[in-house]
């Protein structure tokens, strides 16, 4: 159990939290929210013991383990694998211990490590550090190079795959997704799902806290309140409160409009196309939360961009890569793409880092030269690039009004100034430098900067890694309005399924379009990762005795999965209810001070549901496996 007393925090002259009082309890799952600046870095940092509360107490359970990602990674000539199992380090300690005791054939020695080892069930370490590696998308023949000759979003996935190895009862994790594609996304989403200890995470991807949490600590304007349930279950809490603080009626009247112009838009097309489904049920998920959209201080738009062409980019029959030099020759990436951008497309890329993705966006921006093939452009197209790089490249020294000066030298200094105070560089804020700007202020200014070129086709790189939950509903929203084409890399589901209506496939050096929305491509992968594949057709053709044979006997194999359907559903039918209730009467906070063993009791009777809700979900996707297989069978 984890209690704030009284306890407050302060950076400098300015208080981030005062006077919290609140129990975590153990095996409890906390996504940490709140807007950038609001104390989430520094509450993990007083758990860690970094910094030292201004008032009141912070209690820990006596020698909790605690496991947390390293900041920095030096450049170790150790291998990735052995850097990993170093994470637990009493194993990593025993295995040390008995290399040394071969080395200096002291049998004692070696047995005495052997039972130590054995004693921390340490015999399969290396596979559990090799599985970490796997599941966070490192490649087999990787697992032996040296940690330095990572580039630093690579080390950043070894720093998290260490702590993940580390034994804890306590696990905080600030930004875990940020460096991870989808496919590592979702493995790690899987991952702290089956975590026995008690998670800490801040994210500002929703959907991973949705699959994640069974609570979130909302942190806002110095306090600190706790919410039973996911961040979707969060966001309709705390819409009701802000609808009983009277929040304005025509704003919250708007936005409702303006979600629902959006539901009733694409369900005209549900019946055509799972990825409208898709956007339909996540739109239709964000009902209720109307007055939290409401609330959010920002909002923007990127303006009319003037003249569409139809056909607006394309390649044909390219090879995509690095042109050679005076070392090497040319790096082959894709092969052999072709594809055309029209107006109005909305496409989202999906496939592990390193698979192309980033290739294909400069290609499409120009950036990079093709190593054989065809591009063409419209002489009308415009582009909007947002690269991973583009926040990192704003000028040292230069202040937002220099940097849009810089494109619109023509144009009066109040004109930049009302531009950019849309944006929220209003004031003083729009003479200082960016030096001292946060990752997200450096990324909003990179937006606007975009936006004010009014391009027609946007293309948009990992656009939300340094972004608030605020700022990407904000752009969720500019995109949902924005009327150009689109191409879209991003590991936040959230923002690919509300703004994309077709995905691509980037991936064993070829580009192709994926059937599906990405709940399908998250049962792809799984299928893809478990190896399973159909048995071949036969050759022969039956008899028609034959095939009523093969028919009977396929609905007598099917009869008993049809039944288990039935009961796995009803059960979790059953348990949604029972969920439902219990969120009811863990939202009242007056549970956690007057009747704090009854709270517990409910939060691990929530836990225990959940986890019987998820291996039913399993249970009820491989019989659904089971009985399409069987369908299949004489297809």
């Amino acid at each position: 159990m984890i209690a704030f007393r009284a306890f407050a925090l302060r950076r400098g002259p300015r208080s981030l939290l005062d006077n919290i009082d609140l129990t975590l309890h153990a095996g409890w799952k906390v996504g940490v929210v709140g807007r950038n600046g609001c104390g989430k870095s520094s509450l993990f940092a007083a758990l860690r013991g970094e910094l030292d509360g201004d008032a009141g107490e912070l209690e820990l359970p006596a020698g909790i383990r605690m496991a947390s990602v390293a900041q920095e990674t030096p450049a170790l000539a150790e291998p990735a694998l052995d850097y990993v199992l170093g994470g637990d380090v009493e194993l990593a300690a025993a295995l040390g211990e008995e290399a040394q005791a071969l080395e200096a054939g002291d049998h004692d020695a070696v047995a005495h490590a052997h039972l130590r080892i054995e004693a921390l069930n340490g015999y399969d370490g290396r596979a559990r550090a090799g599985r970490l590696l796997h599941g966070l998308g490192f490649a087999p023949d990787t697992h032996e190079q040296p940690v330095a000759e990572f580039s630093g979003g690579w080390r950043v996935r070894l720093n998290l795959a260490r702590a993940l190895m580390a034994p804890s009862e306590l696990l905080l994790l600030d930004e875990p997704t940020n460096h991870l594609d989808l496919d590592a996304v979702l493995w790690l989403e899987a991952w702290l799902r089956r975590y026995p200890g008690t998670l800490l995470v801040i994210s500002h991807d929703r959907e991973f806290l949705d699959g994640v949490v069974s609570h979130v600590l909302h942190l806002h304007a110095g306090t600190a309140r706790l919410y039973s349930g996911n961040y979707s279950v969060f966001e309709r809490q705390r819409a009701e409160q802000l609808r009983q603080q009277q929040i304005a009626h025509e704003k919250e009247q708007a936005e409702r409009a303006h979600l629902q112009s959006f539901v009733d838009r694409f369900r005209a097309k549900a019946s055509k196309a799972r990825q409208a489904q898709s956007r339909v049920k996540r739109l239709e998920k964000l009902a209720g939360t109307e007055a939290v959209r409401a609330e959010r201080p920002f909002h923007f738009r990127f303006p009319d961009s003037g003249r569409l062409p139809t056909s607006m980019l394309g390649l044909d029959r390219a090879d995509l890569g690095y042109a050679a030099d005076e070392d090497a020759g040319a790096v082959r990436i894709l092969r052999d793409v072709t594809l055309r951008l029209e107006a109005g497309d909305r496409l989202g890329l999906l496939g592990v880092n390193g698979a192309g993705k980033s290739t294909l966006v400069k290609t499409l921006v120009g950036e990079l030269a093709l190593l054989s093939g065809e591009r063409s452009a419209h002489k009308d197209l415009r582009i909007g690039y947002f690269a991973q790089h583009t926040v990192e490249s704003l000028r040292a020294g230069a202040s937002p009004l220099e940097h849009l000066a810089e494109r619109a030298p023509d144009v009066t200094q109040q004109v930049l100034r009302d531009w950019l105070g849309q944006w929220q560089f209003a004031g003083d804020r729009a003479f200082e430098p960016v030096d001292g700007f946060s990752g997200g202020e450096r990324a909003r200014l990179a937006l606007a900067l975009i936006a004010w070129d009014r391009p027609n086709l946007l293309l948009l790189d990992e656009p939300t890694n340094h972004l608030d939950l605020d700022m990407r509903e904000a752009l969720v929203d500019a995109l949902e309005d924005y009327q150009g084409a689109l191409v879209l890399v991003s590991h936040d589901r959230h923002l690919l399924g509300l703004v994309c209506d077709r995905f691509w496939r980037v991936g064993d050096g070829s580009v192709q379009a994926f059937d599906g929305d990405l709940d399908d491509y998250a049962r792809w992968l799984r299928s893809r990762d478990e190896g399973s594949v159909k048995d071949a057709p036969s050759a022969a053709q039956p008899s028609a005795k034959d095939r009523r044979r093969a028919a009977a006997q396929q609905r007598e194999r099917m009869r008993p999965l049809t039944r288990e359907v039935q009961r796995v559903e009803k059960r979790m039918q059953a348990i949604t209810g029972e969920l439902a209730a219990l969120e009811t009467r863990l939202a009242d906070p007056a549970l956690y001070t007057e009747q704090p063993g009854e709270a517990a009791a409910l939060g691990r009777q929530q836990g225990a549901l959940r986890a019987e809700h998820d291996t039913l979900e399993t249970q009820w996707l491989e019989l659904h496996e089971q009985i399409e297989a069987l369908s299949g069978e004489d297809a």
